[in-house]
């Protein structure tokens, strides 16, 4: 996509947490100990879902060399059947993509253009979203939030967390994080109730001029979705084209 406006510095490097191996994290001095009780009870409970499936809306900020901010919108979907299989999709202007992993080969299509790229992937969930990052600079949507170490992930680099209060979100009450980080900070809305899902994140590039930010808010979630073999195998359809992955720093 190409734009005749001014050049845009794309705050796409802070959009996840980066896939690094951790072993369980203590509370940080900095942290409130009910937002890490959250945190904590979110985590384990995403973890401990067998199936799940969400629809969310993506904001992506972006800031013109003249300080400009330009948002982009983009719908997400994402339904994952643990151990092994994810699909997710999202549409908008900057990016209108498929990823698909059937526990064995990972596919990204873009159905605009028609063309695909498989390559052999692990078998695991946790696995794959870590290979995808950082082998292939691919992540799919909110993968951070879905991981089963998504806690050390996410505290990797807190220096500070805040419990803000109660709000409403999508209809929804939800306790409300905020995190501070030496590059990222990001706030996190927890359902309230025994079903700690998360409604919204947004994640702050501080390092970025203009501080740019990517916002997630969950539109609807099902925490035993209906699944099939199919919907986690991709066929290429009529006309599509096979290429390769460009390594990480030749895309860039």
């Amino acid at each position: 996509m190409t734009h005749s406006s001014p050049r845009l510095r794309v705050a796409c490097a802070a959009l996840f947490v980066a896939c690094l191996p951790f072993s369980a994290s203590a509370q940080p001095a900095g942290v409130d100990p009910k937002a890490d009780k959250l945190l904590r009870a979110m985590t384990s409970y995403m973890a401990g879902l067998q199936k799940f499936s969400v629809t969310t809306e993506n904001n992506l900020e972006a800031v013109t060399t003249e300080g400009q901010k330009i948002q982009f919108v983009a719908p997400a979907t994402l339904t994952f059947q643990r151990p092994d299989k994810l699909v997710a999709q999202r549409r908008g202007d900057v990016a209108d993509q498929r990823f698909i992993y059937d526990g064995k080969t990972l596919t990204l299509f873009n159905p605009a253009s028609g063309y695909y790229s498989s390559v052999p992937a692990p078998a695991h969930l946790d696995a794959m979203l870590e290979f995808a990052q950082n082998k292939l600079d691919v992540t799919a949507p909110g993968s951070d939030l879905i991981d089963t170490r998504a806690y050390d992930k996410l505290m990797q680099d807190v220096k500070t967390g805040s419990y803000i209060g109660l709000e409403v979100v999508g209809g929804q009450r939800c306790h409300h994080l905020a995190y501070q980080g030496a590059e990222v900070d990001w706030q996190l809305w927890v359902r309230e109730g025994e079903r700690p899902l998360p409604c919204r994140y947004v994640i702050t590039s501080k390092n970025i001029a203009g501080a740019p930010q990517f916002t997630m808010n969950i539109v609807s979630a099902d925490t035993n979705p209906k699944t099939s073999p199919g919907m986690f195998r991709f066929v290429p359809p009529a006309g599509a084209k096979a290429i390769e992955f460009l390594p990480p720093a030749a895309a860039r």
